[in-house]
């Protein structure tokens, strides 16, 4: 999928913050104060050279974690026809002065205030492909219409001057001035504390940072913030406090049920290094205060837990869980699917022979088992295998296949799948499968399309024919792309042409394969594994596994597996109803 592309979100693995498909991210920065203004102050900037853009995000805390909007800072390509990485087609029109050919390598706050960003002007992404003998680049400063630069001058010989340099937009001068500051101690801390007073956020943070270094007197400042209405400054008063490493413990107890999980994140990660016997009360408390969603959350208890899972597992099933792992509770079971120690494998395995949980709980326990790795876990996810079906049943083949044999190999797996009946190469019979290709469309303009009115009802009823190969909510395959956040995600005018164009823009993680065998039979799909057997995806979500001496070769099909409206026998009103009924999920 195109989440797994970026970062599979399996256990261990802290959540993408944006999703945007392909690229080549270079450089990024954090502005927090200069010549923008407030409406800029806490933006994110990033680079994406191979979409021509410098990204911008106005982080917002959600949680443990933050919810990033993407919006274009800068950029070249605002129609986002793309070349150089990771994208079907390609623009070809490549001339000197080509939209695509801005490529912001680099982004910096200057101590001006502005921001400023560097460009390869390059023709491809990767390897460098200059058009010009000069290897030119460009340096773009971004102001306000009317600016003009200036570089504030501060005496660092004095400490307010350094506390002057503190508030600079440029990282390297702050950093400076916050060394300076340290170097005098106590004696600087009564002109470092007023910035504790500062209508800036960043600046406020800042002083934290260096009272923690300025003896007693600095750090009973920073101990107040941490009574702070503001919890990212009590965050950072607690990472400070950390940093001189007295009391940790007799603060993380506390801090521990601060009413702010984006607080009780921090406590978390900070019980990494911590041994089992003193961070123990910490981490039982940050998980009471796990609402059962967060995945933020989730991934700081688990890393706080780090080497420690499987003491913390048992003391929590005992506080938390239930006898029968079925009955667990949402927080519980994501907990333990976190933690998954070795002792964990007969829970897990009981959940996904579950029927009465829903798939999603069922293929969540046999990545549990798949991450436990013992004898025992495995030997849980051939019983699954075995006995389930559908999705939950083809998740657990292919974790098997896919490991018998590299880091599983010391179970002997190809003797009990054909024990089982789940795969023995000699009795594999290929089925052909192939999607016709998409004839050219009759269908008047999207322009057109989007001026009809759609009726919903019928429209969901018009798009269980998508079901074949998508989710939609809960119903539907896990075969192509969920549409569910794909509609939520895009503009009218893309899922139209996605629907009626399927080839013209394909998913990232979703291109087509032909599998050909020896015996000439063709299938189509997704190739979910290419070792041996290779595992195929088609319509349907059909799976089918091909030993590797049975086939020919395996080519990319360089169109989509999915079907146009068209193919689908929708017209334009249909489209219409579809598109009002996808605006509502």
């Amino acid at each position: 999928t195109p989440v797994a592309e970026w970062r599979q979100e399996d256990p261990g693995t802290m959540p993408s913050g944006d999703v945007y498909g392909g690229g080549a991210p270079t450089g990024i920065a954090y502005y927090e104060n200069g010549a923008l203004g407030k409406k800029h102050r806490g933006m994110l900037l990033s680079c994406e050279p191979a979409r021509n853009t410098v990204f911008g995000y106005l982080p917002v805390v959600e949680g443990a974690g933050f919810k990033l909007e993407r919006f274009n800072f800068l950029t070249t390509n605002t129609e986002e026809e793309f070349d150089g990485a990771d994208f079907t087609g390609g623009f070809r029109d490549r001339t000197k002065d080509s939209k695509v050919l801005f490529r912001p390598s680099d982004v910096a706050v200057g101590p001006d205030g502005a921001v400023y960003v560097t460009d390869w002007y390059d023709a491809r992404v990767g390897g460098h492909g200059d058009l010009d003998d000069t290897l030119s680049g460009a340096i773009y400063r971004v102001a306000p219409k009317g600016f003009k630069p200036k570089v504030p001058d501060f005496n660092t010989s004095s400490t307010a001057g350094l506390v002057a340099g503190l508030k600079s937009s440029a990282v390297n001068v702050r950093a400076t001035a916050a060394r300076a500051l340290r170097e005098q101690g106590e004696g600087a801390v009564n002109e470092v504390k007023n910035l504790l007073d500062s209508n800036n956020p960043y600046h406020r943070a800042r002083a934290v940072w260096v009272l923690a270094d300025l003896g007693d007197a600095g750090l009973k400042q920073v101990r107040r913030q941490l009574r702070s209405d503001d919890e990212q400054m009590r965050i950072v008063a607690y990472r400070a406090l950390r940093r001189q490493g007295k009391g940790l413990i007799r603060l993380s107890k506390r801090m521990a049920k601060d009413p702010s999980p984006a607080v009780r994140r921090e406590v978390a990660l900070a019980m990494r290094d911590i041994p089992f016997a003193r961070a123990k009360d910490v981490l039982v408390a940050v998980a009471r205060g796990y609402d059962g969603s967060d995945r933020y959350y989730l991934e700081a208890l688990g890393t706080g837990a780090t080497g420690k899972e499987s003491q913390l597992y048992d003391v929590l099933a005992t506080e938390l869980g239930s006898q029968d792992s079925v009955n667990w509770s949402p927080s519980f079971a994501n907990i333990a699917w976190r933690l998954h120690p070795a002792q964990s494998a007969d829970d897990f395995t009981q959940r996904a022979l579950a029927e009465g949980l829903s798939e999603g709980e069922r293929k969540a326990a046999l990545v549990a088992l798949a991450y436990a790795g013992s004898k025992d876990a495995v030997h849980g996810i051939v019983e699954a295998a075995s006995k389930s079906s559908g999705m939950v049943q083809a998740h657990a083949v292919w974790w098997l296949l896919n490991r018998k044999g590299s880091v599983w190999a010391d179970y002997n797996l190809d003797a009990a799948l054909k024990e089982k009946g789940i795969y023995d190469p000699e009795k594999v019979e290929v089925v052909g499968m192939q999607v016709p290709p998409s004839p050219e469309s009759k269908l008047p303009p999207i322009e057109d399309i989007l001026k009809l009115k759609g009726d919903a009802d019928k429209g969901k009823l018009l798009a269980t024919a998508c079901y074949m190969c998508h989710k939609i909510g809960e119903n539907g395959v896990d075969y192509g792309p969920d549409i569910t956040a794909f509609a939520r995600a895009q503009t009218s005018e893309v899922v139209l042409r996605s629907l009626i164009d399927p080839s013209a823009e394909i998913s990232h993680g979703y291109n087509g394969s032909v599998v050909t065998t020896k015996d000439k039979v063709v299938v189509h799909g997704r190739v979910l594994s290419n070792s041996n057997p290779v595992i195929v995806q088609s319509q349907g979500g059909v799976m089918q596994m091909i030993p590797k001496n049975k086939v020919e070769s395996v080519k990319g099909l360089r169109r989509s597996l999915m079907l146009s409206a068209e193919q689908l026998g929708m017209d334009a009103q249909a489209l219409a109803d579809v598109l009002a009924y996808l605006n509502t999920l």
